[in-house]
């Protein structure tokens, strides 16, 4: 019971974390397009701050409860290994997307519109092999 209940509560923060790692590169795209509206650019600013927030925080929860699962529960393979990686990507992506929300609220350039379109279909290539790794654990 206790695997089952950690076990529905990691893949509940990771679901929220996946929303927040889908949505923020969405909000730099609104950015890029925005000009030089200040009162658009100011909650596009708000909106992608609170959700970095919330995403790092859910991440946390994710990763704790991951972590149980793994030395409690003795759940891992060679599968996990190359999950982890995969997770650690989407990782870099997030923070990534946050620090130019950072630069966004500071004034700074962001990339193009177009080139952010790009970056925001990255995680739905890693999230794919991730889920494919874990359904698969092909090694």
């Amino acid at each position: 019971m206790a695997y089952l209940l950690t076990k529905t509560f990691h893949l509940l923060f990771v679901i929220a974390w996946m929303a927040a790692v889908f949505y923020l590169p969405r909000i730099l795209v609104n950015l890029a397009e925005a000009g030089d509206d200040p009162p658009v650019r100011a909650r596009l600013v708000l909106m992608g701050r609170r959700l970095y927030r919330f995403g790092h925080i859910v991440f946390g929860i994710a990763f704790v409860l991951g972590l149980v699962l793994w030395l409690h529960f003795h759940i891992g393979g060679g599968w996990l290994h190359a999950k982890l990686l995969l997770v650690a990507l989407l990782l870099v992506h997030f923070v990534l997307a946050g620090r130019w929300v950072k630069r966004a609220g500071s004034g700074g350039a962001l990339p193009s519109a177009t080139a952010l379109r790009w970056f925001n279909e990255i995680p739905v290539v890693l999230l794919l092999m991730v889920i494919w790794l874990v359904l698969a654990k092909p090694f």
